[in-house]
């Protein structure tokens, strides 16, 4: 009988090698992607390979608290929390005013925020504002698109209670949280706080971070 090379047998679906090497691919590029945010976090929160002993202005909020318990949306009616999901390719880092009603104390804080946005320069991009008011003079609405034309307002989401973090009640004090490019609620001010507080801590965790 002729010779016959010998056949090479078929396979279903990759090797295990082939899943090894995809899972380590797959690792790799997370820990590209995400890994300087959570390095940032990490460095930030304990002071780790800190040789400047940087300490928070702001109230830090630890636990975080994920953006979807805030159950907010936006007045076109899209939940906050899509801003941060997965699929997002420029994620940003978020500061939210947070009021009842919205007196000299709120918009002490609505000019606050954007001050400390706009003084970030080059890196101003990477932050953005918004803000959830139960309420505000005539005067402010007539001031807001040019003043506050940047600031988006959000509302809760109808028929839910929005799920403030542990010692914030903006009905009793308004506040700013700060909320990272994964969507945590982290920090937050009030007016104890002056705008060069705010501006450290944005100008630290920017530098920090390569993630928004």
């Amino acid at each position: 009988m002729a010779n016959q090379l010998p056949q090479q047998e078929e396979t279903e679906g990759p090797t295990p090698e082939q899943v090894r090497r995809g899972r380590r691919t797959a690792m790799l590029l997370f820990a590209l992607g995400f890994g300087p945010m959570i390095l940032a976090t990490i460095m930030f929160y304990t002071g780790w390979l800190n040789p400047a002993g940087h300490t928070n202005q702001g109230a830090l909020i630890n636990p975080t608290v994920p953006v979807a318990a805030l159950n907010l949306e936006t007045l076109s009616g899209e939940p906050l929390a899509e801003r941060f999901s997965a699929g997002q390719t420029d994620p940003q880092w978020l500061l939210v005013v947070a009021a009842g009603e919205c007196d000299s104390r709120c918009e002490e804080l609505l000019y606050l925020a954007r001050q400390a946005n706009i003084a970030l320069g080059k890196n101003a991009n990477r932050v953005s504002r918004a803000a959830v008011l139960g309420g505000i003079s005539g005067d402010l609405a007539a001031r807001w698109p040019t003043e506050y034309r940047l600031m988006e307002r959000l509302r809760p989401v109808p028929g839910t209670t929005p799920g403030w973090p542990a010692g914030i009640n903006p009905e009793a004090e308004p506040r700013i949280m700060l909320i990272d490019p994964f969507g945590n609620v982290m920090m937050h001010y009030g007016p104890e706080n002056s705008g060069k507080d705010m501006l450290k801590d944005l100008k630290h965790l920017l530098k920090l971070s390569q993630v928004g």
